[in-house]
């Protein structure tokens, strides 16, 4: 289930979450979304407890909503205690900033 873009804004804005880019860096820099950090979803196991706060929310993404699905479960299984999936990158300019 994917997190309503109005939400994620809010978390981000709000709350220090941490949006998270999980295409590869080639479909990052052609669609960029302004503060998101990239890991692609195949390094997203070793390197997120290093990137990102387990202690604040995090808004996976990538272009079709299953990457994102995956690495949701990835970060859920580390321990990161907030973790959200807004599906596809198009979502996060579905709605108007927070």
């Amino acid at each position: 289930m994917f997190i309503p873009c109005e939400q994620a804004k809010a978390l981000v804005k709000d709350h220090q979450g941490q949006l998270v880019d999980v295409r590869t860096p080639q479909e990052c820099m052609m669609e960029p979304i302004p503060g998101a950090i990239n890991i692609p979803l195949h390094e997203i196991d070793q390197v997120a407890g290093q990137k990102l706060n387990k202690d604040l929310p995090v808004i996976v993404f990538c272009r079709s909503g299953q990457r994102s699905y995956m690495a949701q479960q990835i970060l859920m299984g580390q321990g990161f205690a907030s973790v959200h999936n807004l599906g596809p990158s198009m979502a996060w300019y579905q709605c108007p900033d927070v």
